[in-house]
């Protein structure tokens, strides 16, 4: 069934790497890499201040999509390598780092398979972007691998939607509602949905999803127990896509804030964990 589950999710993001790397400005918003030398994507912008100086580093991007993150952590100093699990989004990161001259390179593999495709103990930084976790069935599973990845006193680098916004109804548009499980759990909850969650003209036929939460404390003991040390973890009271409709303003930094009642809740999350030499 886990295979079944990849398979549905591989598809689904296939056709979703072909919308979001549309040079019409929809999606996302590729032309703008390609125009603009020095732009960097919302999510790395946001967090470079906490990233600090990675001029030189040996970066693993896991669960990369179509590039936009991977090619702006390059253009802030990273040798840079991304992996993802789905073929097209490798082809189109490929594309784009073509177009854009960038020397971030790119991987087509599964998160299981990261360490044999990309070498134990190869990278000083392992960076995980916005979105990714809740593809992933079994937390403990994904923290092994980055901890295997990792060279001796290297870090992950982490920022993710906060568990709880995936335990919220977002088809509720009158309030916060918690309706699923906010802990990882054995089955996933299965999803039907021919949009995608950027501006896009185009729908999928792809339309069944697989994901599982995992809690914050299910994240941080997995990293704990990998041999990781965590470093910092700051919550943030915004999100970098409008994840719940029609209760949330877009502001400057390319982040959603809720409109009403901003800070009742986190939104999303930045982790730092090293390795212990």
């Amino acid at each position: 069934m886990k295979d079944d589950h990849l398979a549905s999710n591989q598809e689904n993001w296939d056709q979703r790497a072909v919308l979001h790397a549309a040079r019409d400005g929809s999606g996302y918003a590729v032309q703008t890499y390609v125009d603009g030398p020095a732009k960097l994507s919302d999510v790395v912008r946001f967090d470079q201040p906490r990233l600090g100086d990675i001029t030189g580093l040996r970066v693993a991007h896991l669960q990369c999509h179509i590039g936009t993150d991977t090619i702006s952590l390059a253009r802030i100093g990273a040798a840079v390598t991304g992996l993802d699990f789905s073929e097209r989004s490798i082809d189109e990161a490929r594309r784009l780092a073509a177009d854009t001259g960038s020397t971030a390179t790119f991987v087509h593999a599964t998160v299981d398979d990261a360490v044999d495709v990309l070498g134990a103990g190869r990278f000083d930084l392992v960076y995980t972007g916005i979105g990714a976790l809740c593809w992933l069935p079994r937390i403990q599973e994904w923290a092994t691998v980055v901890a295997a990845l990792l060279a001796p006193g290297g870090s992950l680098f982490l920022r993710e939607a906060h568990p709880i916004v995936w335990s919220m109804d977002e088809s509720l548009g009158d309030g916060l509602h918690l309706r699923f499980p906010y802990f990882e759990q054995e089955h996933p909850l299965e999803w039907d949905d021919d949009q995608t969650y950027v501006d896009s003209p185009g729908r999928l036929t792809a339309t069944t999803t697989y994901e599982w939460n995992h809690s914050l404390g299910e994240i941080v003991t997995a990293l704990l127990v990998s041999g990781l040390r965590l470093d910092m973890l700051v919550e943030h009271d915004s999100i970098p896509w409008e994840a719940l409709p029609g209760q949330m303003t877009a502001h400057t930094d390319g982040e959603w804030r809720l409109t009403e009642n901003s800070g009742v809740v986190p939104l999303s999350y930045t982790l730092r964990a090293s390795k212990v030499t």
